[in-house]
């Protein structure tokens, strides 16, 4: 006789949380997270279907392979993931579980989700977070971006959170937390953008505008001095 794990029917999507890296497509055009684990290498967006990571037919979750989105129930028990060094850049979601999905005493294991906020942490300087900027890494066609103030942001390739929410569409909210500067923003694609986020949006491009007025008179410097030497044939 098999024993029939016992079905569940909510009235409304559970919700669960976990950790993941945002990253933007080659042409910058799309948004999206890879996870920290297994399927780290499958990028996905805000409402996505589940794939086996192993490359089988079945639609995940499946009972007798491990494939499928993961989430715990504790938020707590997801920020405690983002203290080790290999996910402190990392967002913290907050999701809906949709579909089938099997329970754990810690968590699900489901085939689809809707991301509904992702949460950034302060830049690495230790400043809140205005942007996501190239973290120096990637999947194929996918730059892996890192929470990055806007001191730190210069040349690199970056995107504000609120273009990050744009970009993800399905009505992702960014929410960026902690740094010296106190506070959060949260961010709504879609919504029209308040003074907290214009301020946002106006210090990464002043900053992006010092970095380049900073290399053109590198520039300029490197051109001036070339010009006192002369040159003779003997």
């Amino acid at each position: 006789m098999r024993l029939r794990l016992p079905a569940e029917r909510p009235t409304e999507p559970p919700t669960g949380y976990k950790i993941a890296h945002p990253v933007l497509s080659q042409d910058g055009t799309r948004a999206g997270f890879t996870g920290v684990s297994l399927g780290g290498a499958l990028p996905y967006g805000v409402l996505d279907d589940a794939a086996c990571v192993y490359g089988r037919r079945h639609r995940p979750p499946a009972r007798l392979c491990d494939c499928g989105f993961h989430c715990v129930h504790d938020r707590a028990a997801a920020e405690a993931m983002l203290c080790t060094a290999e996910h402190r850049t990392a967002l913290l979601l907050e999701v809906s579980v949709l579909g089938a999905y099997i329970r754990f005493e810690r968590g699900f294991r489901y085939g689809r989700q809707r991301v509904r906020t992702a949460v950034a942490g302060p830049c690495a300087c230790g400043a809140a977070a205005v942007a996501l900027a190239d973290a120096g890494w990637g999947r194929p066609g996918w730059r892996g971006l890192a929470p990055a103030c806007a001191g730190c942001v210069r040349g690199r390739t970056s995107v504000s959170l609120a273009g990050f929410a744009r970009l993800a569409g399905e009505g992702l909210r960014v929410v960026a937390r902690g740094g010296g500067a106190g506070g959060s923003a949260e961010l709504a694609a879609g919504a029209e953008l308040g003074v907290p986020e214009l301020v946002a949006e106006a210090a990464l491009l002043q900053a992006r505008l010092d970095w380049f007025q900073s290399q053109l008179a590198r520039l300029g410097e490197r051109g001036g001095g070339g010009g006192g030497g002369g040159s003779g044939r003997g």
